[in-house]
């Protein structure tokens, strides 16, 4: 199969090349498009009972969020006149705006809770044109923002709510991208240059990651045509289609040089290069697109963006890298090493510092294996302290405006979030009124409000049917309002008691924004088993026909496990407790970690982590078939293949360590996450680990029962 391709290559290495620089003009032209449709929620599990909640609210209570929230200071009592005077003028011009439907604040509501606690402040909800589009609704936010956000001789006005901060986060994410790419793309052009000893040869990752960013950009164009994706997914695209541009350039190049030296037969080495690293690289970006495709197993379009990002980036690197850069390498021939920068050889060497660590690795295994397992459950260890919560207007740098609105918010004002309760309009008023007792009983509950009455503690209020949360002709509804913040743990807590307590008819439905997100952490922890599995069961049967071994496979997880875990203790130590802020800059410290980053941290790393067992793998498989014995085919596959690890690692994880130059938390820990787990699986994981075990297991590295032996060598895809 692999032979064959690379004869097909070599025959029509001009045509090939020229469709492959069409393609990607076309894809990159057409996928731009994307932009304007991307999204920055997309935390929220659609299918849950606090979504039915929110779409009934807005359905049958014709209940709304307001698109943006001012706070006007007036520096005094806002019930002076002058206040009321500056006030009333401000929000009549923000009236008069474009987009605009409608204003809700205390100044024409007189409404207590719109009231700061000192009695200087009011809020103002905006509310915006119904049927806006995405980009719509953001560019008002922007007017909004931009005009009003400021101080005058009478007031000062904060201006934020859901639209504010969407915007203001996307266009964080723009204005970070650009800066990190800035960074990356010159400190990486360097280093190729470095790493590949000449100008020509440097200049080849960036084919394959040209293709693979340009082919996912039309994939997500496609996508934003049928359903939501997020804006981060841009930044997974950026890193990984760098990174692994730079990995399988650097496998596939290197085995040229060798096969050039080999035999000064350019067509011949570019066959068996297709043959050998193009393999590996077959295997290996198929292990990555099963792995990050499991994120299609949770219900959150943020999660679900990733994978569509990250397996169509795979893909296209992996059809670049297979095609289109062995096409080159056929038109370049010797030619690959001109304009050198290092002197000296270029070739691989047959022994040096790679071959010198695997047999000092192999002369004490066991002292090896337990040091760096002591050392992996270390940094591991603050991961037990875990704390989890959902992105919030915290995300951003404190001093952005939006973030500055909503602390102002927080801090001045009661919570505007109450947990919503909607129940089937068959029950009776004494139903609702003994199931709204119940709930307010909760010691996080302060006060409830039904159709026709107000509770606090256990005392029920009749209030007049024009003040009371009216029902509409399907439910009651019943608003809680409690003493907790609504996207963390004590969210959570609250509302598993709140569902826990029997309903007075089926289909009563809990929701509001602690249900909100108390279904997004339950949307991710009951699919968690399904997506272990899935990486678990494409690892081992993946590595498996790439190795004919029943051991490798599962000593690859237990390592990757090892090593996500030390990633995810560094990742509670920085951003949860707040250390280390001198590495990744200035952000706002809430104690927990955003749950869906994590898992978007730990299957990326892990895929990553795959690659890297495979570019490994492949070299001692290839000595160990050409009659190596175990110790002799780790010593010549680390030495042939150490180097090339190490350096792709260092070059992606330059490329995702520039992400911590973003002012979003979210992409800070992206950053942080992948660049530290990358370093330490190409150097301790597979320097020492990998080969300690590797010299304990002995022969038994490459056994199988008889029945997977015939299966492999039936099915398993060979040169």
């Amino acid at each position: 199969m692999f032979e064959s391709t690379g004869r097909f290559i070599v025959r029509h290495r001009k045509g090939v090349f020229i469709g492959y620089l069409i393609s990607v003009l076309v894809a990159g032209a057409i996928g731009t498009g994307m932009f304007s449709s991307l999204k920055t929620q997309g935390y929220d599990d659609l299918g849950s009972d606090s979504a039915a909640v929110d779409q009934l609210l807005k359905s049958d209570f014709n209940s709304r969020d307001a698109s943006a929230i001012l706070v006007i200071d007036t520096l005094a009592s806002i019930d002076d006149p002058s206040s009321v005077a500056a006030a009333t003028e401000l929000l009549t011009k923000v009236e008069n705006e474009s987009n605009i439907e409608s204003i809700v604040s205390y100044w024409n509501t007189g409404e207590e809770s719109l009231k700061s606690f000192d009695g200087n402040a009011g809020l103002a909800l905006v509310y915006f044109d119904k049927g806006l589009d995405s980009e719509e609704a953001a560019a008002t936010a922007k007017v909004i923002q931009e005009t009003y956000d400021k101080e005058s001789a009478d007031s000062r006005a904060y201006v934020g709510g859901i639209e504010v901060l969407y915007n203001s986060i996307n266009s964080q994410i723009r204005d970070d991208l650009k800066l990190a790419e800035a960074i990356a793309i010159p400190l990486n052009i360097l280093m190729l240059l470095f790493v590949f000893g000449a100008a020509v040869a440097a200049g080849l990752p960036m084919i394959v990651a040209l293709g693979s960013i340009a082919g996912s950009f039309l994939v997500l164009y496609i996508v934003t045509q049928f359903t939501d994706v997020s804006v981060f997914a841009l930044n997974l695209i950026t890193g990984l289609g760098l990174g692994l541009g730079i990995d399988y350039a650097l496998l596939i190049v290197n085995r040229f040089r060798e096969e050039l030296d080999r035999t000064n037969d350019v067509a011949a080495s570019v066959v068996k290069t297709v043959a050998t690293a193009g393999r590996t690289v077959f295997f290996s970006g198929l292990t990555v697109a099963l792995v990050l495709a499991s994120m299609l197993l949770f219900p959150q379009y943020f999660l679900k963006s990733f994978a569509y990002a990250g397996v169509s980036v795979v893909l296209f690197a992996v059809l670049a890298s297979m095609i289109a850069l062995p096409a080159v390498l056929a038109l370049l021939g010797h030619n690959i090493d001109k304009f050198k920068i290092r002197r000296g050889d270029l070739k691989p060497k047959e022994s040096g510092a790679w071959s010198w660590l695997a047999n000092a690795v192999m002369k004490r295994p066991a002292i090896v294996i337990v040091g760096t397992v002591t050392l992996l459950l270390a940094l591991a260890s603050p991961a037990l302290d875990a704390k989890f919560s959902q992105v919030d207007d915290r995300v951003l740098p404190a001093s952005n405006p939006a973030a500055i609105a909503s602390a102002q918010i927080r801090d001045r004002f009661e919570s505007q979030i109450p947990v919503e309760v909607l129940i089937p309009i068959d029950a009776s008023s004494s139903q609702v009124t003994d199931y709204a007792l119940e709930l307010a009983a909760d010691p996080n509950v302060t006060s409830a409000t039904t159709s026709e009455s107000f509770i606090e503690g256990s005392v029920v209020t009749p209030i007049p049917p024009e003040q009371g949360v009216a029902s509409s002709t399907g439910h009651h509804r019943i608003t809680l309002y409690t003493d907790t913040e609504s996207r963390n743990m004590d969210a959570k807590n609250l509302i598993t008691r709140l569902r826990a307590i029997p309903t007075p008819v089926d289909g009563t439905l809990i929701g509001g924004q602690a249900a909100i997100f108390t279904d997004s952490q339950n949307g991710i922890s009951d699919n968690l088993p399904l997506v272990l599995g899935w990486l678990a069961v494409a690892t081992l049967v993946i590595l498996f026909l790439f190795t004919g071994s029943i051991l490798l496979p599962f000593k690859a997880l237990v390592l990757n496990i090892l090593s996500l875990g030390a990633t995810l203790g560094l990742l509670v130590w920085v951003f949860q407790s707040g250390n280390a802020m001198w590495l990744v800059g200035d952000f706002t410290i809430t104690g927990s970690l955003d749950t869906s980053t994590l898992v978007l941290v730990a299957i990326v790393a892990f895929g990553l982590s795959m690659d890297y067992e495979l570019f490994l793998l492949s070299r001692i498989k290839e000595e160990h078939d050409n009659g190596a014995d175990t110790r002799a085919s780790v010593t010549v596959g680390l030495q042939k293949s150490g180097r090339i690890i190490t350096a792709a690692a260092v070059l992606i994880a330059i490329v995702f360590a520039c992400f911590m130059t973003s002012g979003v938390t979210s992409i800070k820990m992206l950053g942080l996450g992948i660049a530290f787990a990358i370093m330490l699986d190409a150097t301790v994981v597979r320097g020492l680990l990998v080969p300690a075990l590797m010299r304990v297991a002995g022969d038994w590295n490459w056994w199988a029962p008889k029945s997977l032996r015939k299966l492999h060598q039936k099915i398993g895809i060979t040169e």
